[in-house]
């Protein structure tokens, strides 16, 4: 029998490679994501309070958070069934 991802089937300790492995694309999709929604919130600040072009923009910017937590869960489950499916 195979063992569970993340866990050394030697030991049963945890995998730290593997982890990390799996941490780095999970990671730079946030980061790539939240800095999208950053950018376009700085611009707001920068354009100013009042103005239809601010509320557009914070509208523009909590758009680019959903479609980026929508992506990073999709990713999450898409490779959870990889991981699932080769052990």
């Amino acid at each position: 029998m195979s063992s569970p991802p993340f866990i050394r089937q030697d030991s049963g300790e945890l995998d730290f490679g593997q982890i990390r492995a799996e941490l780095f694309p999970l990671a730079g999709l946030i980061v790539l994501f939240g800095a999208a929604a950053l950018l376009v919130f700085l611009i707001v600040l920068l354009v100013g309070g009042n103005s239809l072009l601010a509320g557009f923009l914070t509208v523009v910017s909590q758009f680019i958070l959903a479609v980026g937590t929508g992506l990073v869960l999709m990713y999450v489950v898409a490779r959870g069934i990889q991981l699932a499916d080769t052990e």
